[in-house]
């Protein structure tokens, strides 16, 4: 009875301290990390970091300075030299520290030995960036932190830079429209690609810039945003109004950049080479970003007429996506899939949008030309997305990079609430007035009153 007791005084707080610490692990991974998986990789990294160094062959071998003092002073063994270890920095997601490299090691070194960096220190995942020549940021993740999203508090938000989505890498994924004026974002139903759009629309909503949509889902995806829209065209006749008068504006925005540096006004657009933001601020125009929601819309076509007024869309969409950016046009263009199957002027239309962005899709060749031509190990990880991860996708760019991201979850009514509370916000642009959606009126609710009334009695 007494070694009964005694088990139960001693196993039941360590059978609960162990289920508490595995509950919280798997609950709130960032809380685990912070009070327990970061020191013990911590003592890790600092008691194992000269022998993991060689083991993973990045060191070198001392100089002879070194091996005269050592010689002079002890008698120790003169062993190889790992990289200079900087001070390391714990985060919320993990731990930061910087190597200083050896004579004759490069970043691409400790790169490929990422891999058995994480499996020796007890991390989730090892990244390793240059900071200046010489020198290598190594950041630790100690978690998954795409199994649930939260962004961090500085997200490095500014003008036509919205924070949309987190990286693999725990760094926010910053959309920025001056860095990369046009983007293509591709996903299947339910892929979380509504997400996205979601995020881009509501970070945009609320800085000084004129939102357009062309939705051919009968606008049931834009239609939600709508007090915050200029422009809004839900099927492709109302789209072959809408993207003239795109043009057109185009078109003047560069009548002005002539009109103020003194060039003639016969001389070709293609030949301008700056832009509005050269204008002073009282004289250049808002940034318009136009959202295309299911471009394969604007491709189909059914009859000789239809394929007349796709030639004419699609090229209307080239040219903005060529002369948009210095104009301060921004093209982001959305489907479920994209492919030369479109029709005559898809490749071309692809070619001219630099950022890509693609969730899980149904089909290889969705993956390939999204991010084939660009980054196409990429390829692989977009088809490897498993349904059960909504909002999760691969972005890349033309600099070849690319990683995996996640959009947090942001219900339509707070997006449209978004919107709604930066009505005020929608500039002024004779151009789109024509296209301006029909905003329904809210219905007033009649509050009840705080006494109950009483009738009357004799």
């Amino acid at each position: 009875m007494t070694d009964l007791t005694t088990l139960l005084e001693v196993g039941g707080p360590l059978a609960a301290l162990g289920g508490g610490t595995a509950y919280t692990r798997a609950k709130y991974p960032a809380l685990y990390w912070s009070a327990i998986g970061g020191p013990i990789s911590t003592a890790r990294l600092l008691s194992s970091y000269s022998s993991v160094m060689e083991a993973c062959g990045l060191t070198v071998a001392p100089s002879r300075l070194r091996v005269l003092a050592v010689k002079a002073t002890t008698r120790r063994e003169v062993r190889p030299v790992p990289p200079r270890r900087g001070i390391i920095r714990p985060t919320s997601t993990g731990l930061r520290l910087r190597l200083r490299l050896a004579p004759g090691q490069e970043p691409a070194d400790v790169a490929a030995s990422a891999e058995r960096l994480r499996h020796a220190w007890g991390v989730h995942a090892v990244y390793v960036t240059t900071v200046k020549p010489g020198v290598v940021e190594l950041r630790l993740v100690g978690y998954d932190v795409l199994r649930r999203v939260r962004m961090p508090r500085k997200t490095g938000s500014g003008f036509l830079k919205v924070p949309v989505a987190l990286r693999e890498d725990a760094m926010p994924f910053i959309r920025d429209y001056r860095t990369v004026p046009h983007q293509l974002t591709l996903g299947a139903t339910l892929s979380g690609k509504s997400m996205y759009l979601r995020h881009l629309i509501t970070g945009l909503a609320t800085q000084p810039v004129a939102l357009v949509g062309i939705d051919c889902k009968r606008g049931v995806e834009l239609a939600p945003f709508a007090a915050r829209l200029s422009a809004l065209a839900t099927d492709p006749d109302e789209a072959a109004e809408l993207l003239p008068a795109l043009v057109k504006e185009m078109e003047d925005r560069y009548d002005l950049i002539k009109a103020r540096q003194g060039i003639a006004p016969d001389t070709p657009d293609e030949e301008i080479t700056s832009d509005i933001w050269g204008l002073p601020e009282s004289e250049r125009p808002v940034p318009v970003v136009l959202f295309v929601d299911e471009v394969a819309e604007l491709f189909l076509t059914a009859t000789r007429k239809d394929e007349e007024r796709r030639d004419e869309m699609v090229t209307q969409l080239i040219r903005l996506a060529q002369l948009g950016r210095a104009a301060g046009i921004y093209l982001e263009v959305c489907g479920q899939r994209f492919s030369a199957e479109l029709g005559k002027g898809a490749t071309m239309l692809r070619a001219q949008l630099t950022g890509r962005v693609c969730h899980r899709v149904n089909d290889e060749a969705s993956a390939k030309m999204a991010l084939g031509d660009i980054a196409p190990e990429a390829v692989s990880a977009a088809c490897a997305i498993a349904p059960e991860l909504p909002g999760l996708a691969v972005a890349g760019d033309t600099s070849g990079g690319w990683s995996r991201i996640r959009t947090p979850y942001l219900s339509l009514g707070d997006a449209a609430e978004i919107c709604r509370e930066s009505a005020h916000l929608v500039p002024d642009l004779p151009s789109l007035k024509p296209f301006r959606p029909a905003i329904p009126a809210r219905p007033v609710e009649t509050p009840a009153p705080a006494v109950l009334p009483h009738p009357a009695t004799d």
